[in-house]
C-alpha cells in the first residue's frame, strides 16, 4: 500500500511547513514540497518492504519523532551543559559539560569516538559520521553497511545521507531491515527501543501511533 499526502499530514501536521525549511533538501533554489516528500516516502517504503497499514503506522511515528515531523535530516548536537549531562550522564561531569557546551563538532568527536567503527577523538569520525537521514544513521560502520546496500559511497561522501534521496531512502532501509516484524505485531515500545536504544521520545511516539491508526483507518 501507499499513503496519501492527506494521511501523512494527519499524522504530522507540521510536515508541510517543515520540509521547506530543510536546507539540505533545496535543489536549484527550490525547497522540497510536501507532495514530493510523499512520493519519496512511498517510493522507498515500497522498495524496503514497508507495505502494510501497521508498517506505515509505526514507520510514520518513528519518522515523526526522529526527524521532528520531517524537519531535520541531520543530528543537532548543539547541546547546553544541562543537555549534555541529561543525554550522556556517564560521559560528562558538571565541569566538562561546561567546557563542551554549544560546540557540536567537539561534542560529536568525543561522544562517538572509538565505537560504531569510528576512530579516536582526533580522527574526527564522530562529527564526520554523526546522525544523518530521517532516522539518523550514525557511525562509520553503519555508513559503510548502508553504502554496500544503496550503491553510493556515503563513507566518502557522508553528506549524501542528509540530502533528499539519502534522507528518505536510508530511513526506509533501516526500518525495513530492523522493524517490520515488530511493527506488524503492533509492538510500539519494541519499535521505539529498536530505533532509539531506549524510550526517549516515547510519549510523542504514542501520540503519532494513535494518529497513524486513525489516518490509515485501523481505528475510528
Amino acid at each position: 500500500m501507499q499513503i496519501t499526502t492527506s494521511q501523512l499530514l494527519a499524522v504530522m501536521p507540521r510536515a508541510q511547513q517543515n520540509v521547506a525549511k530543510n536546507k539540505n533538501w533545496v535543489i536549484n533554489g527550490r525547497p522540497l514540497d510536501i507532495t514530493t516528500a510523499t512520493v519519496l516516502l512511498n517510493r522507498y517504503a515500497e522498495e524496503c518492504g514497508i507495505t502494510t497499514a501497521l508498517h506505515w503506522v509505526h514507520f510514520l511515528a518513528t519518522l515523526a519523532v526522529e526527524s521532528g515531523e520531517l524537519r531535520y535530516s541531520e543530528e543537532n548536537l548543539n547541546y547546553s551543559a544541562a543537555g549534555l549531562r541529561a543525554t550522556w550522564p556517564k560521559r560528562f561531569t558538571a565541569q566538562t559539560a561546561k567546557q563542551y557546551q554549544y560546540q557540536p563538532e567537539k561534542i560529536a568527536n568525543l561522544v562517538y569516538a572509538n565505537r560504531m567503527g569510528n576512530g579516536s577523538v582526533a580522527s574526527g569520525d564522530g562529527w564526520r559520521y554523526r546522525g544523518r537521514g530521517l532516522i539518523g544513521y550514525t557511525g562509520r560502520a553503519n555508513y559503510a553497511d548502508y553504502a554496500k546496500w544503496c550503491g553510493y559511497d556515503v563513507v566518502k561522501q557522508p553528506d549524501l545521507l542528509s540530502q533528499r534521496v539519502g534522507s528518505f531512502r536510508s530511513a526506509a532501509h533501516f526500518f525495513g531491515a530492523h522493524c517490520l516484524g515488530l511493527a506488524q505485531a503492533d509492538a510500539g515500545m519494541a519499535v521505539r527501543k529498536r530505533v532509539n536504544g531506549g524510550l526517549i521520545g516515547w510519549t510523542d511516539y504514542q501520540q503519532y501511533w494513535a494518529r497513524g491508526k486513525r489516518a490509515l483507518g485501523l481505528v475510528k
